[in-house]
């Protein structure tokens, strides 16, 4: 192999490491059906894009509410959660089902409806890696 055949092959190489990086980092789910309200949220778009990332209103939320109990360290009980700690659809139970203590014992409570929905949204785009082109855009 001659020199200008290895430097196309490196060049390629790289072009593909690339396209992937640039694949995977937008890999993440664009829809989420709610199985409380059985509507399906475009969670990539507009306001609902917006209020579920880390800045946004779920990500906020997540942070001053749910981590005041779940955090390291925590003399509530509450076991350590961040957003990976479930994978999307394991979140999305959590928020459809309602079973865990926190939701039962009221700490919801200082949550309206639409923010539980916001943190909702921003656990599911951000949950542990499991991207399913096939199955994560379900509704």
């Amino acid at each position: 192999m001659n020199r200008m055949d290895r430097m196309a092959a490196v060049v390629a190489v790289c072009f593909l490491a690339i396209t992937t990086m640039a694949a995977v980092a937008q890999a993440r789910p664009t829809k989420r059906l709610d199985g409380k309200t059985r509507m399906c949220r475009l969670i990539a778009q507009g306001k609902l894009g917006w209020e579920s990332e880390p800045w946004g209103t779920g990500g906020k939320k997540f942070q001053e509410v749910c981590k005041s109990c779940h955090a390291k360290n925590s003399d509530r009980g509450a076991p350590f959660l961040h957003s990976e700690s479930y994978t999307s659809k394991g979140w999305n139970s959590v928020f459809t089902r309602r079973r865990v203590q926190c939701a039962r014992d009221g700490s919801w409570g200082v949550l309206s409806e639409e923010e539980i929905q916001f943190v909702a949204d921003y656990l599911y785009r951000n949950g542990a890696w499991t991207y399913n082109p096939n199955s994560s855009d379900s509704c």
